[in-house]
């Protein structure tokens, strides 16, 4: 007597045949591996491989919230047309010892700037051993002929040390620059560079009564 057991389908005819199971493993495999690279990769990671995503619009569920900015948000407009001519110089201030006859130890320097207009500015002194022994005002102020006799007055930075770099944006049409003091027991230089949308006050007047000039052919315009 033969003891081979009949096959499962043959004793229990409920149970699905194995090609079913597989066929529907299968399938179900790759409906998951379809959600993933048309639905999951898309929305929550920007992979886009089959470029559904961009087709069902679930590329732009991952996209970062836009906030729109108005150009005029800052005090005045982000972009603007200057009234002069871009340039760069570099200038060379010396400043002769403390407790000079001529107090030349002491000396204004500012160059003229629309209201506005944008001045990129760094300077460092040589020869200066104890920083605090320079002493600096950087401020500006309208010119009194221009403005009918009254002068205002816009105060930037009071402070001593060996050097400053920085920008500035003009608050009003006028002159603008720093006030100098060495009270140090040697002369010094001061190396000044500016760039920006300025004009040089000519020697002699106010602004530049010491008549400081580029040390070298200034930069206009563009190349």
């Amino acid at each position: 007597m033969s003891d081979a057991k009949p096959p499962r389908d043959e004793l229990d005819p409920t149970s699905p045949p194995k090609r079913t199971l597989l066929l529907s493993t299968g399938g179900a495999l790759l409906v998951a591996a379809v959600i993933v690279f048309a639905a999951v990769l898309p929305a929550e990671y920007n992979q886009d491989p089959l470029g559904l995503g961009r087709a069902t619009g679930l590329s732009r569920l991952w996209a970062p919230k836009e906030v729109a900015v108005s150009a005029d948000a800052a005090t005045g407009p982000s972009a603007r047309r200057e009234p002069v001519a871009f340039r760069s110089d570099t200038f060379e201030i010396p400043l002769a010892a403390d407790g000079d006859e001529g107090r030349r130890n002491t000396l204004e320097f500012k160059v003229r700037l629309p209201k506005g207009a944008t001045l990129v500015y760094g300077w460092r002194a040589e020869g200066l051993q104890i920083p605090e022994d320079l002493m600096f005002d950087f401020h500006g102020h309208t010119v009194a002929m221009a403005s009918g006799g009254e002068v205002t007055v816009a105060d930037y930075e009071k402070s001593s040390g060996s050097q400053a770099n920085g920008s500035l944006v003009a608050p009003v049409d006028g002159i603008h620059g720093w006030y100098f003091r060495n009270r140090s027991d040697r002369p010094i230089k001061i190396r000044l560079k500016l760039s920006g949308f300025y004009q040089l006050v000519p020697g002699g007047q106010e602004g530049n009564l010491a008549g400081i000039q580029p040390v070298a052919p200034p930069s206009v315009g563009l190349p």
